[in-house]
């Protein structure tokens, strides 16, 4: 069994929400790190920072990546020079300086300016940071200023934008881009645990049991306590969509970090034949960690790769739960760095991959065995088309789950989950059986 391992804590005065950020922008767009992870190692790793200066750094990553197409051209009208896209270190400094000067209040414009050039003359010595300067200052001067919600949606590439807004209307465009107001943090209170007098203010959520909005951002120290997971509503319904129940036979083919299955092991009670897999072994760590967190014994694991075959996954299971890798789509309000990376191809290259991962899995079912299909896209070429091709081995058939039951139209079949129908992310559920 993996024992979690305790972050280290740095001793002495906490870095300010600003260095951090720098950090956390830098590695996302060098090392093209998912936004949220990343973010949360760097508060890990500096639990003496204050709530203020967690919320201020977390506001000033998502705010200079969810606008980043927006401060990129306003950096580059002030400038003849061409601005430093292959230099993650300086752009992020020069991202940051933007954002404050234009789209945060909080911060006066000559202390954004002073901030950004300071770190820059660290960084790169005086040079550099005269440039940082002479931009900064001149933006500074800039006379229209748009809302954050403006500068998000101008930062959106053309053919989303379009996209979007022919598949789902103008206003659950921008909820899906995040334009509206600030998400909640979701969390899921494991089965017999309750609110502690610290969220007593949560607000239950819209469908999925024990699922609450908290009212205010975690600390590391509240991240690491057990009784609950971290899991946005959405998320969660897909796990009670797979209809898993005590006793029986249940494969997660891409779990994860273990949200979704620990979830699934609670509503079966910890007894039956419970799988997990997944691609990636850190990912499998990581879940084992978790459940040791929440007090549940650990399913059975396998690093594989679907496309490649099933390594020692048994056949016989009566349900499995496929949550397929995907563009994420339905998630760009809490993952805006997915902006930078995502092309017009990619919906239909990441259908032909969902394909082949579902056939994989689907010879790892017994007979007339359920699988429930999920992505957190909202594309139709990761959706309906997928189900289409694989109607010579899989049938829809209505969900084992009367509280997805409730949410999906007629049929019963399938649901697609919308921030402005739902409340949650935009996700594409399935339910299907093993013909």
């Amino acid at each position: 069994m993996v024992k979690p391992q305790k972050q280290p804590k740095v001793p002495g005065a906490a870095p300010s929400a600003r260095r951090l950020a720098a950090l956390v922008i830098e590695r996302v767009l060098r090392d093209s790190a998912y936004l949220s992870p990343a973010l949360d190692a760097e508060l890990l790793r500096h639990p003496q920072l204050e709530a203020r200066e967690r919320a201020l750094t977390t506001e000033l990553c998502y705010g200079c990546l969810r606008c980043y197409g927006f401060l990129l051209g306003a950096l580059g009208e002030h400038t003849k020079k061409k601005l430093p896209s292959g230099d993650p270190e300086l752009l992020s400094e020069l991202l940051l300086g933007a954002y404050q000067i234009l789209l945060l209040d909080r911060v006066p414009a000559s202390a954004a300016v002073n901030a950004a050039v300071g770190a820059v003359r660290k960084k790169r010595g005086q040079r550099v940071a005269g440039f940082a300067n002479a931009l900064l200052r001149q933006l500074a001067k800039r006379q229209t200023r748009p809302t954050r919600a403006e500068a998000a949606l101008e930062s959106v590439p053309a053919w989303l934008s379009q996209r979007l807004t022919r598949d789902f209307g103008e206003l659950e465009c921008q909820a899906l881009l995040g334009a509206g107001p600030a998400t909640p943090l979701v969390m899921r209170l494991v089965t017999g645990a309750g609110l502690s007098e610290a969220f007593a203010a949560a607000k239950a959520c819209r469908h999925a049991p024990r699922a609450y909005e908290l009212p205010r951002s975690l600390s590391p120290e509240e991240r690491r306590a057990g009784g609950f997971v971290v899991q946005e509503e959405g998320a969660q319904l897909i796990a009670w969509a797979l209809g898993a129940a005590p006793g029986e036979a249940v494969l997660d083919a891409c779990a994860g970090r273990g949200a979704k299955a620990s979830l699934i092991w609670e509503n079966m009670q910890q007894r039956g034949r419970f799988w997990v897999a997944d691609a990636h072994p850190s990912k499998l760590t990581t879940l084992a960690r978790d459940f040791e967190r929440l007090g549940l014994d650990l399913p059975s694991m396998t690093a594989l790769d679907w496309t490649q075959g099933q390594a020692d996954v048994p056949v016989g299971f009566q349900r499995a739960l496929v949550d397929a890798p995907c563009t994420g789509s339905g998630t760009l309000r809490k993952r805006p760095e997915i902006l930078l990376r995502l092309k017009p191809e990619d919906p239909a290259r990441m259908g032909q991959l969902q394909e082949a991962i579902v056939r994989s899995v689907a010879t790892r079912l017994a007979p007339e065995g359920r699988l429930v299909y999920a992505v957190c896209s909202v594309f139709e070429e990761e959706c309906e088309a997928v189900l289409l091709r694989l109607g010579d081995i899989l049938e829809p058939v209505p969900f084992d789950s009367e509280l997805i039951l409730r949410m999906a139209p007629a049929g019963g079949h399938a649901l697609r989950l919308l921030p402005g129908v739902h409340g949650t992310d935009g996700y594409f559920l399935a339910s299907l059986r093993k013909k």
